[in-house]
Parts: C-alpha cells; sequence; structure tokens
C-alpha cells in the first residue's frame, strides 16, 4: 500500500492522446508566440512573446527528443 501523497511511476495522469500531442503543442505554442512578437508592439510584448516562444520550442524539442531516445532504448530491451 502506498503512502499519501506518494508518486506512482506507472500511473498516468493524462491520456494518452493528450500526452502524445503535448510536445507538438508546446512548438505550435513557440511558432505562435515568436510571430506574434514580431507583430505586437505594447509595451514589453514583444520581448515577452519572444522569450515565451522561445522557451517553448526549447522544451518541445525536448520532450520529443526524449521520448524518442527512451523509446529506442525501450525497444533494444535497455
Amino acid at each position: 500500500m502506498e503512502r499519501p501523497g506518494s508518486f506512482d511511476s506507472g500511473a498516468m495522469w493524462v491520456s494518452k492522446p493528450i500526452y502524445e500531442s503535448l510536445p507538438y503543442f508546446y512548438l505550435l505554442v513557440g511558432v505562435v508566440s515568436l510571430a506574434a512578437s514580431m507583430y505586437v508592439n505594447h509595451w514589453y510584448w514583444p520581448t515577452i512573446c519572444f522569450a515565451t516562444g522561445v522557451v517553448c520550442l526549447v522544451a518541445g524539442l525536448v520532450v520529443l527528443l526524449k521520448r524518442r531516445d527512451a523509446r529506442v532504448t525501450d525497444r533494444r530491451g535497455g
């Protein structure tokens, strides 16, 4: 029996379609934010959009590459 508040590594917290589409969502948000940073000219919004875009693009790529590496490693059995 698990203690309350402990982490169960086998449990999926979100449905599989949402889990699988998250990196693509991050990449889409990143591209949209970068595009918005070119057209928005009010206060600090261009900087905020640019920073958000870069962070989302990096996060999406990291998640995609880590999942790909984990799946290749799992397929090889190591």
